[in-house]
C-alpha cells in the first residue's frame, strides 16, 4: 500500500512550502492538490493556482511524486495544458503524476461562460481531453518537422509544438495518468489510457453505503478492463478515504480502519486530506506524527 496526502491550495507559499516540505518528510509517497478556480464550501476563500503550486511543491522536494487530484476539462485546453505538465514533470524530475477527471458541474463549468454540458457531452469531451493529452505528452516523433495537429469536436491544434521528453532520461513515454471515473465508459478510458484509477465512491453516499459502493466499482473496474482485453492487475487503484462522510485522519483509529478496508478492496493506494484548522477536513496536525511513525 502506498499513502497520499492531499493539500490544499489555500495558504502562503511560506506556510504550503512547510507543508509539502513536511508531506516528504513524514514518508508519504504521493501529495497531491486540487485543480479548481475555487472549490465548494470554500468558494470565499483564498485558492491558489495549481500549476505554480505543483511546481514551486517540485523545487523543493526531492523524493515524493507530485500531482493533480484531478484536472479536467472545465478551463483547460489540452495544448498549454501539456505545457505546464510536462514543466512540473520537467522540475520534478520524472515525479509528476496527472489526474484528470470529466469535470464537475460547480463553479469550474459555468465561470467561463459555458453552457450547462449533458453528460454525454461531458463525456465525449473528456474522451477527448484525455486522448489529446495522451498524444501531446508522448511529443513529436524524432526528426518530424510538423508539430502535433488534432481536430475534434471540443479542440483543434495547428502544428502545436510540444518538443517535450520524459523528464530525466525517464523510459517512460509519458507522465503516468491516473484517470477518475465511475461509470463505465469512464472507466474505458482508464483501460484504454490509465496507469491508476482514482475513485471518490458514489457521491452522496456515506458509511457503510459509501464502502459498499467502492466494492462495486471495482468490481466494475475489473468487467470493463478485462473486457477491454487488458490485465486489471496492471492498474493502480487510488481511493481518497475522505469522501464517505468520515475524516480518515480524525484519529489513528480511524485512518488504520479506514487504510485496511481499502487493502481488503485492492486499492494499490490510498489519500487523506492534510488536516485544516476549521470546517472540511478539520483536524489537528499532530495526528500526521502518529501516521507517519506507522509509515515507517
Amino acid at each position: 500500500m502506498r499513502f497520499g496526502i492531499v493539500i490544499l491550495p489555500q495558504d502562503p507559499w511560506s506556510v504550503a512550502c512547510r507543508k509539502w516540505l513536511g508531506a516528504e518528510q513524514y514518508g508519504f509517497d504521493h501529495a497531491f492538490t486540487y485543480d479548481h478556480l475555487s472549490w465548494r464550501s470554500l468558494a470565499d476563500e483564498p485558492w491558489n493556482a495549481t500549476i505554480p503550486t505543483l511546481t514551486a511543491a517540485a523545487a523543493v522536494t526531492e523524493r515524493i511524486m507530485l500531482g493533480t487530484f484531478v484536472s479536467s476539462p472545465n478551463f483547460r485546453h489540452p495544448v498549454p495544458f501539456a505545457k505546464d505538465v510536462a514543466t512540473v514533470d520537467d522540475v520534478s524530475a520524472g515525479r509528476f503524476l496527472l489526474g484528470i477527471g470529466s469535470g464537475g458541474t460547480g463553479f469550474d463549468a459555468s465561470v467561463l461562460g459555458q453552457p450547462e454540458y449533458t453528460p454525454r457531452q461531458r463525456h465525449s469531451r473528456f474522451a477527448e481531453f484525455v486522448t489529446d493529452l495522451d498524444v501531446l505528452l508522448r511529443g513529436e516523433e524524432p526528426g518530424t518537422t510538423d508539430g502535433i495537429s488534432f481536430a475534434g469536436e471540443w479542440y483543434t491544434a495547428n502544428n502545436a509544438r510540444m518538443v517535450t521528453y520524459p523528464a530525466s532520461g525517464s523510459a517512460r513515454q509519458r507522465v503516468p495518468f491516473l484517470i477518475a471515473a465511475n461509470g463505465p465508459k469512464g472507466l474505458g478510458l482508464v483501460s484504454r489510457f490509465g496507469q491508476g484509477w482514482v475513485t471518490t465512491g458514489q457521491d452522496g453516499a456515506a458509511g457503510e453505503s459509501w464502502w459498499s459502493s467502492v466494492r462495486d466499482l471495482t468490481h466494475r473496474l475489473d468487467d470493463v478492463v478485462s473486457g477491454g482485453g487488458r490485465d486489471p492487475a496492471t492498474i493502480d487503484r487510488y481511493l481518497s478515504l475522505d469522501s464517505g462522510g468520515t475524516y480518515s485522519l480524525q484519529s489513528m483509529n480511524a485512518f488504520e480502519d479506514s487504510v485496511g478496508r481499502a487493502a481488503e478492496l485492492g486499492f494499490t493506494d490510498v489519500i487523506s486530506h492534510w488536516p485544516r484548522e476549521s470546517g472540511i477536513y478539520a483536524g489537528d496536525e499532530s495526528i500526521l506524527d502518529t501516521v507517519a511513525a506507522a509509515l515507517k
